[in-house]
C-alpha cells in the first residue's frame, strides 16, 4: 500500500493567497475614520457620570482614562495619538450625552488599574513588564453650558454617521469619523 504524502508546512503555508494588509481607510479599528495618520482624529469616550464625571475631569485637568475592558474599546485607546479630540460623553444617566471636550495628552499608557488587586479592573496575567491594557492620558478642554443628548445627536446623525446613536451600541470608546467631528464641533461650539 502507498503511503500519503503530505506537503511540507512551510509549502502549505506558502501555497496560500496572502491576505492583502488592512490600509488604515479599511480598518475601522484604526484611524481610518477620516483622519489622517499624522493628522488628528476624533473619538467618543464614555463614563458613567457616577463613576468619573466631565466636573471630576475639570477638577483634575488630566488624567488616565482607565477600567476600559472590551477588547474593541481596547484596540480604539492604542489607535489614539496625541492631539486627538475626544468627546465626553456621560452614559447611563437620563439623558445621555456629550457633555465636554478632551484632547489626548499621552497615549500607550498601561493602565495602573490592571496591577491593582483591590480594583475591580485587575488582572492578574499583567505584568509591569508586560501590560495587557493600554489607555490613554486625557486633558480637560472644556465643559458645554448644555449637554447635547443622545436625542438630538440621533436627530443630527445616522447610525453610519456617528457610532453611538447606533441602536444597541455599548462600546465605551470609539472613533468619529472625520466629517462627524468637525460637523459634531459645530454643533457644540454653540453650547460654549
Amino acid at each position: 500500500m502507498a503511503s500519503l504524502k503530505r506537503k511540507a508546512p512551510e509549502a502549505a503555508a506558502s501555497s496560500r493567497p496572502l491576505k492583502k494588509p488592512k490600509t488604515e481607510d479599511e480598518d475601522s479599528g484604526t484611524r481610518g475614520m477620516g483622519a489622517a495618520e499624522s493628522g488628528p482624529a476624533f473619538w467618543m469616550m464614555k463614563s458613567e457620570p457616577e463613576c468619573f464625571s466631565i466636573d471630576e475631569l475639570a477638577a483634575k485637568t488630566e488624567t488616565v482614562w482607565d477600567g476600559v475592558r472590551n477588547h474593541q474599546a481596547k484596540n480604539f485607546l492604542k489607535s489614539m495619538r496625541v492631539g486627538d479630540t475626544a468627546f465626553f460623553y456621560h452614559s447611563s444617566v437620563d439623558p445621555p450625552g456629550v457633555v465636554g471636550l478632551m484632547t489626548i495628552v499621552e497615549s500607550m499608557v498601561p493602565d495602573p488599574t490592571q496591577f491593582d488587586s483591590k480594583s475591580k479592573y485587575y488582572d492578574a496575567k499583567a505584568t509591569a513588564e508586560s501590560p495587557r491594557w493600554h489607555t490613554v492620558r486625557v486633558r480637560f478642554e472644556c465643559k458645554y453650558s448644555k449637554m447635547l443628548t443622545l436625542a438630538e445627536l440621533k436627530a443630527a446623525f445616522t447610525d453610519d454617521e456617528l457610532t453611538v446613536v447606533k441602536k444597541g451600541n455599548r462600546l465605551s470608546v470609539m472613533p468619529v469619523s472625520a466629517s462627524a467631528g468637525v460637523k459634531l464641533m459645530g454643533i457644540l461650539d454653540a453650547r460654549r
